[in-house]
């Protein structure tokens, strides 16, 4: 079985500001990204087996916010294959009640934060009832970490590091670490080495082949295979594309002396049974 840990639902370009949808060119090198979500086009290019751990977001400073509720609909209509993640802003008000909400009343089973997108640090100490609350209910958390086309997100908040913080005064509350933090993967290397319950995930990374094989010679050499975790990042790549890219990354180096990277690990962290890992 595969889980792809990181994919996206809500309405295109409905849940979106004006100003997101024409800076979303950047996201793939100029190439225009088709963002609109379809179950079964996500199926189509996914084998059989597979779940999904699936979320919106919430950013008011970048112009996007998916309402929880259009996520618990989403997974409702094939709990079989999908988990539903919450999101909150914690720069907007209510955002606390919004978060026992969407966990205590939808339903939904983790935490997915945009805190570069929504301007916030996630070590900032007005967090902390967010990590407590996490703690508390073993809800696993997932952040974006690394850069983004959104020019109005900082990426001081992005940066991998700031997670360091967190998970010595929460080392409870499992998080995964998004993109690898990239360019930033050396950052996310020591982070998650370190904390037991810290992982990072390799979404939307194989369209940038050489800086992929390099974030992984990374977690080679520092022997941390098992702290990373399959990803896609639907609608931005599908499961299918993710899995050949990533097996293909050793084709580069043919004919030259550069390492290669393990390809029995690969296939480990392809079908890895992540959900276990999650606490789901």
């Amino acid at each position: 079985m595969i889980i792809d840990v990181h994919s996206h639902a809500w309405e295109y370009p409905q849940h979106f500001g004006d100003d997101f949808r024409k800076q979303a060119i950047r996201a793939r090198a100029g190439v225009e990204v088709d963002l609109t979500v379809r179950y079964e086009d996500y199926r189509q290019a996914a084998p059989e087996e597979t779940r999904t751990i699936v979320f919106g977001g919430k950013a008011k400073l970048s112009g996007m916010w998916v309402d929880d509720t259009y996520i618990a609909e989403y997974v409702g209509k094939h709990p079989e294959t999908l988990i539903g993640f919450l999101s909150v802003d914690p720069t907007q008000p209510n955002w606390q009640d919004e978060l026992r909400h969407g966990h205590e009343e939808l339903g939904l089973r983790g935490i997915k934060l945009l805190s570069m997108y929504a301007g916030f640090r996630p070590d900032d100490r007005l967090l902390d009832p967010l990590w407590e609350y996490a703690s508390k209910h073993q809800l696993p958390v997932l952040l974006h970490t690394g850069t983004t086309f959104i020019a109005q997100a900082p990426l001081e908040c992005t940066l991998p590091r700031h997670l360091d913080p967190v998970a010595t005064r929460f080392p409870d509350v499992r998080m995964i670490l998004a993109h690898l933090g990239h360019p930033y993967e050396g950052e996310t290397v020591a982070v998650i080495r370190k904390h037991p319950n810290l992982y990072a995930d390799i979404s939307a990374l194989y369209y940038r082949p050489f800086q992929l094989y390099q974030s992984l010679m990374l977690v080679q050499e520092y022997g941390i295979w098992n702290k990373v975790l399959f990803g896609t990042d639907y609608p931005f790549t599908t499961v299918n594309d993710t899995i050949d890219g990533v097996r293909n990354l050793n084709r580069m180096v043919e004919g030259s002396n550069l390492p290669r990277l393990d390809e029995e690990q690969i296939e480990q962290m392809i079908y890895r049974d992540t959900l276990p890992l999650l606490g789901l």
